[in-house]
């Protein structure tokens, strides 16, 4: 297969490298909005760099034969479009758009050639999330009634990113929001949202906040909490915890998780806690890559498509609107369900 990518930041140039290194990748294309970012890659991966628009009219090397997304997030619409509009399957990190309508438009598009799009949450893939999601299914944990979310970040961004991550429900806690409904079956009915801005003053000024918290009622009354913050100085911690009649598991609980018991017996801190995405959820990373390579040679049914992003963008709208006006918030108000 012929593979091109576009966007070659942190996340576009790791992908890149999972893909030069998939059997069943001969030939890989990379384009940045920044030629010399994207020769960089290039090199490092042993893939071509073309420049944007050669991926929608095969100048130089041909078309591809389906598209991965990993540009700034004010571009994802706009080429997800363009991709359905040229019969490419994509694959799209997470967002579509930071908004409900692009969002929506982005979705018309798709659908109105029937072309494929798969959106980047990685956390289906994860072995512990998908044990998680299969106790849960087969009825090992009884009548499930509580859920514990956690996502923390070791330090805060770079300032200039907050002003365009869409706050931290839609750019953090939207994962959390996403792998609730995966891993449970049920959807959110309601959420009562707050968050904090007393950490860095950047927060402040972007009208953001560094820690967050969500109580989410699912439709079968089971009861959820999602916390995220962006200063956990103990290092990167994503974990979930799911409690039944019977039984309760944990996710992301290893001897990595930066998690300290008080208890005199205990172990002590970690030796190697996780530093972040990347080296948490590499192997996550993997395998969604590798679903969408046969997603589109029709070898599997797409596991996470555009309308399940609209879902978890749906939460993290309703999240925003709760903590603004200090209520909870339906999700029968919220546009697009």
């Amino acid at each position: 297969m012929r593979i091109g990518l576009i966007g070659t930041g942190r996340i576009g140039t790791f992908h890149a490298e999972v893909l030069s290194r998939h059997p069943a990748v001969d030939s890989l294309l990379v384009a940045d909005a920044d030629p010399e970012r994207a020769a960089v890659a290039a090199t490092r991966t042993g893939a071509f760099a073309v420049p944007v628009d050669a991926m929608f009219t095969g100048e130089g090397h041909g078309l591809p034969d389906a598209l991965v997304i990993c540009s700034a997030t004010a571009a994802h619409a706009p080429l997800i479009a363009r991709a359905a509009r040229a019969g490419l399957p994509a694959f799209c990190e997470k967002p579509i758009a930071l908004e409900l309508p692009g969002t929506l438009g982005a979705l018309a598009e798709v659908e109105a050639v029937g072309s494929i799009l798969q959106l980047g949450f990685m956390r289906r893939f994860d072995a512990g999330y998908a044990e998680a999601r299969a106790a849960v299914r087969e009825g090992r944990l009884g009548r499930l009634h509580t859920v514990r979310a956690v996502t923390s970040d070791p330090a805060p961004p770079p300032a200039d990113y907050l002003p365009l991550s869409g706050g931290l429900y839609r750019d953090c806690l939207v994962h959390d929001f996403d792998i609730l409904r995966w891993v449970t079956g049920r959807e959110v009915s309601e959420v009562y949202a707050t968050g904090s801005d007393a950490g860095p003053a950047m927060f402040r000024e972007a009208g953001d906040v560094d820690t967050a918290a969500a109580l989410l009622t699912l439709d079968d009354g089971t009861l959820a909490t999602a916390t995220a913050t962006r200063c956990n100085g103990a290092g990167y911690d994503v974990r979930m915890e799911l409690a039944g009649e019977l039984d309760q598991i944990a996710v992301g609980l290893d001897d990595r998780t930066p998690l300290t018991s008080a208890e005199p017996e205990s172990p002590g801190a970690p030796p190697k806690p996780w530093p972040g995405f990347l080296e948490r959820f590499a192997p996550a990373y993997e395998a969604e890559l590798d679903a969408f390579l046969r997603v589109a040679r029709g070898e599997l049914a797409n596991p996470c498509d555009g309308r399940e992003a609209l879902h978890a963008l749906r939460i993290a709208e309703a999240c925003e609107i709760s903590r603004r006006e200090r209520r909870p918030v339906a999700m029968e108000e919220i546009p697009g369900g």
